[in-house]
């Protein structure tokens, strides 16, 4: 895929070296020990290397050498991105521990690092060495700097109106459907209306158009029909011109914008056209309103139909009517498969072939609306991986912006037909490092923002059970893993294939029983960053403390997400869970803990601790305010009897499902004040121990956006009055 690799990378170096020049890590580095010039050259190889991805983005595809660089290349940058993690880690365990620390430990905290940038200089060396030598190899492979090369134009071939009926099947309703919705010419306030077809690559888009642009129907209907395919890349001068020899049928040499447009204009005065604008990549308002300008010139009733991939096109083109594409249903599709896997229509019919025809059909979940063209791509000259990957699926991910790529690729961490949850996601991606906060909006609303690219360019569909859920196409799903490669490994799915050295992200869907053995394969990828259990329709009744004591926490030192729930029989977590100090996202609810260890309060990085539906389990560890990063503590349906003191300083904690308020120091109703991103559902437990209407109005609970229960609310707002009751009786 010539656009994989590197596309991630691109991504993936900008974060490294916006890392590196942050003002918390130039700060911590400031006097140390590490030698600056160290990751100086790190820099400078990083920007070496990127300047070339792009060319090496079109290479891979016919070259293998430079594909095995690209992946060697991002195995050394997860590499590097873990080493400059820890480094950050470190910083803010220095300063927690000036903070909270003793003297002794004070003490002992210097010790450590000088001990720790001892070992960390070695480990830069290592990654420094490994990318110098990749760098080296640039020239050899032929590899030149963006903007050097001629960019190769769009993999798709041109479309035009051209379709033959008896080849089409299952799309009557939607042509009817759409020519109802054509032909009426106040269908729309707007003289000139625009009619959007959207779906996902190979869904039969331009058939659709075709269909109903060649219908006896409107073609009497309309004055002036005309065809222009636009494609991926957007040229307003080279379209404007297309679009004139199409309502002219004549070639045009006219150079100037100005006179192509005065001429387009001439052409549809007066009169009601037809304008099919086919596979519309550009969702740019300010390019429409100036492509449309001598269109304005056509009479009511006049029509442009427009098929997209992306429904923001079709808003940007304020579309009065967007016609989202379903999936052929089976026996059409089946009766597109048998006509083009046989070359006698009728043959198929008692043959033996039938049965394996169907099962094929099925395994394709009926979206084959493009194997006529598949059948003549270059498509088969890839590998048998690359085969399964549609080349307009491949566009799609293609014109995704860099930094949702990588989004993208970590949902392959998901098997086919399984519903995620959106906000889970969010904070999955949260935790990889692949959102990054602004001035303006948090990572949680900046993931937000990408999970809607991703559906908007229907590489997500909302799923029939509820709108926070949410799947991908099995072929989408097929892209996801081809994308991410050998650092996203499916525990049962992948038992084809091995996990190896380089694997980062592994999840499993849980059964009733996990032994030891089942694990195992794990050893490879000591570098793991992601584990993660995957819900089913049945709850794991046993699973072995070896995971945890002899196997999984031990090893894994990288980890980030880390998912135990619904081990039912999960009754502890070792203390070493805090030596895994990048751990960002942890998930343990609907287990039998009893208690959890005192390290977790070294676990800096948390992010995201779910505690939910954890019936044993009555207190939290009394350290909490150290976890200065966690932004999301849920423990709904968990008996938690207190709340850890001085919760109020964990001020990037936007979840807090129950506030227990007590008498205790640092427990009052007050914490609450201090907590000015609190978000969501929350309970307050224990309202007969507010002490004061101080108090009370001390936990600013109309400034926040929590979802307070109408009693508990009561019960504050009721304090509040007797102080203005007092008051007033006072003067």
């Amino acid at each position: 895929m010539a656009e994989v690799g590197g596309a991630l990378l691109s991504a993936f170096l900008q974060v490294l070296i916006d890392r590196m020049a942050s003002r918390e890590f130039v700060d911590f580095l400031r006097g140390r020990k590490l030698n600056d010039g160290l990751l100086d050259k790190f820099k400078t190889i990083l920007l070496s290397v990127e300047v070339v991805l792009e060319d090496a983005e079109d290479k891979q595809v016919t070259n293998p050498s430079v594909r095995k660089w690209l992946d060697e290349l991002k195995h050394a940058v997860y590499d590097a991105e873990d080493v400059l993690d820890e480094i950050a880690t470190k910083a803010l365990q220095s300063k927690l521990n000036a903070e909270f620390g003793s003297t002794a430990s004070k003490v002992r905290n210097c010790i450590k690092t000088s001990i720790f940038f001892n070992k960390i200089e070695l480990r830069i060396k290592e990654v420094l060495g490994r990318l110098e030598n990749l760098a080296s190899q640039q020239n050899v492979m032929g590899l030149v700097q963006a903007g050097t090369v001629r960019r190769i134009s769009s993999e798709r071939l041109p479309t035009t109106s051209l379709v033959e009926d008896s080849d089409i099947c299952g799309r009557n309703d939607d042509k009817d459907e759409m020519i109802d919705k054509l032909l009426p010419d106040d269908a729309t306030d707007n003289k000139i209306g625009v009619i959007a077809i959207v779906g996902m690559g190979g869904m039969g888009k331009t058939t659709l158009a075709q269909l109903v642009y060649n219908d006896n129907r409107v073609q009497k209907h309309f004055d002036l029909v005309a065809w222009v395919c636009v494609s991926e890349e957007f040229d307003m001068f080279k379209v404007t011109k297309t679009i004139l020899e199409a309502v002219t049928s004549s070639n045009s040499d006219i150079k100037d914008l100005n006179r192509l447009q005065l001429q387009v204009k001439e052409r549809l005065m007066g009169k009601k056209f037809l304008l099919v604008l086919d596979d519309v990549w550009n969702k740019n308002y300010t390019d429409w309103e100036i492509l449309s300008k001598p269109f304005k010139s056509g009479v009511q009733g006049s029509r442009i139909i427009v098929t997209t991939r992306d429904v923001d096109v079709a808003s940007a083109m304020r579309a009065f009517i967007t016609h989202h594409l379903k999936k052929l249903q089976e026996e059409d599709c089946w009766s597109l498969f048998a006509r083009h896997a046989f070359h006698d229509a009728n043959s198929y019919m008692h043959s033996d072939f039938e049965e394996l025809g169907r099962k094929i059909v099925e395994k394709c979940k009926v979206d084959v609306s493009e194997w006529d063209k598949v059948l003549n791509s270059e498509i088969w000259s890839l590998s048998d991986e690359e085969i399964q990957i549609l080349p307009a699926l491949r566009l799609s991910y293609k014109h995704l912006p860099s930094y949702i790529k990588r989004c993208f690729a970590y949902c392959s961490i998901f098997p086919k037909d399984y519903c995620f949850n959106k906000n889970e996601l969010i904070l999955l991606w949260m935790a990889e490092g692949l959102l990054h906060e602004t001035e303006n909006k948090t990572m949680e609303e900046i993931g937000g923002d990408y999970f809607v690219t991703l559906v908007s360019r229907s590489l997500f569909q909302k799923s029939s059970e509820d709108e926070f859920n949410f799947l991908m196409h099995d072929l989408i799903n097929d892209l996801a893993k081809f994308v991410s490669g050998e650092f996203t490994f499916r525990l049962e799915a992948d038992s084809s294939h091995q996990i190896v050295n380089k694997t980062r992200h592994v999840s499993y869907v849980r059964t009733d029983y996990e032994n030891f053995k089942k694990f195992e394969p794990l050893q490879e990828a000591t570098q793991l960053r992601t584990f993660l259990v995957l819900k089913s329709s049945t709850p794991c009744l046993y699973t072995t403390k070896r995971l945890l004591r002899d196997g999984l926490l031990p090893m894994f030192s990288c980890l980030r997400v880390l998912s135990l729930s619904n081990y039912w029989k999960l009754c502890e977590l070792p203390e070493s869970i805090g030596k895994i100090t990048p751990l960002r996202y942890l998930e343990i609810s609907r287990t039998v803990l009893g208690r959890l260890p005192d390290s977790l309060c070294k676990l800096y990085n948390l992010q995201t601790l779910k505690l939910s539906c954890c019936t044993h389990l009555r207190t939290l560890p009394r350290d909490m305010q150290k976890l200065v990063n966690l932004r999301h503590l849920d423990f709904t349906g968990t008996p938690i009897i207190e709340t850890p003191i001085h919760v109020g300083k964990l001020k990037c904690l936007q979840t807090l499902t129950t506030f227990v308020v007590s008498k205790r120091t640092g427990c009052s109703i007050t914490e609450l004040g201090k907590l000015a991103n609190l978000r969501g559902a929350l309970s307050i437990l224990g309202l007969e121990n507010v002490e004061s209407f101080t108090d009370a109005h001390g936990a600013c609970l109309q400034n926040k956006n929590a979802e307070i229960s109408e009693s508990q609310r009561d019960v504050l707002n009721g304090l509040q009055l007797i102080r203005t009751r007092s008051s007033e009786g006072g003067t």
